[in-house]
């Protein structure tokens, strides 16, 4: 099947309207580009990692840092800010994995980083994010087919 909001295109414009919502809360977008790529990895989704990947890279974001963007945890490549993004990004997309889906210890960080506005944008970033990732990951997207 194609994507579902190809199908009902009516779709698309509010999905794409929530996208660029999120990027107008002043969170730099090499962070949102990196909270994209590491929530499209946890769940799956090669054509959102794919894509995300190709974006960051056209954005100006390097290699190095977007392939090591699955391990960020260890390595010396983020700054504090983006450790807290990337640790709330992944707290927010494996809601089920534990009973405090967003630990009070992750939500401080990213609170200690970003005022609300900027925590708004980075939330409706991992829900549009998940978004992305479930309509194409349902329908089985290739990798590579969007150009």
């Amino acid at each position: 099947m194609r994507n579902p909001a190809a199908v009902i295109p009516e779709a698309w414009p509010a999905i794409a309207a929530l996208n660029a919502a999120s990027e107008t809360g002043g969170v730099p977008a090499a962070t949102l580009a990196l909270v994209h790529l590491r929530v499209s990895q946890i769940n799956g989704c090669s054509a959102c990692v794919d894509a995300g990947f190709r974006d960051a890279l056209k954005g100006g974001e390097t290699a190095q840092r977007l392939g090591a963007v699955a391990a960020w945890r260890e390595t010396s490549y983020y700054d504090d800010a983006e450790r807290a993004a990337l640790a709330l990004a992944e707290a927010a997309t494996r809601l089920s994995d534990r009973t405090d889906p967003v630990p009070d210890d992750v939500w401080a960080e990213a609170v200690g980083h970003y005022d609300d506005r900027g925590l708004a944008a980075l939330i409706l970033k991992i829900a549009t994010t998940n978004v992305f990732n479930r309509l194409n990951a349902v329908t089985k997207q290739v990798a590579g087919s969007w150009g």
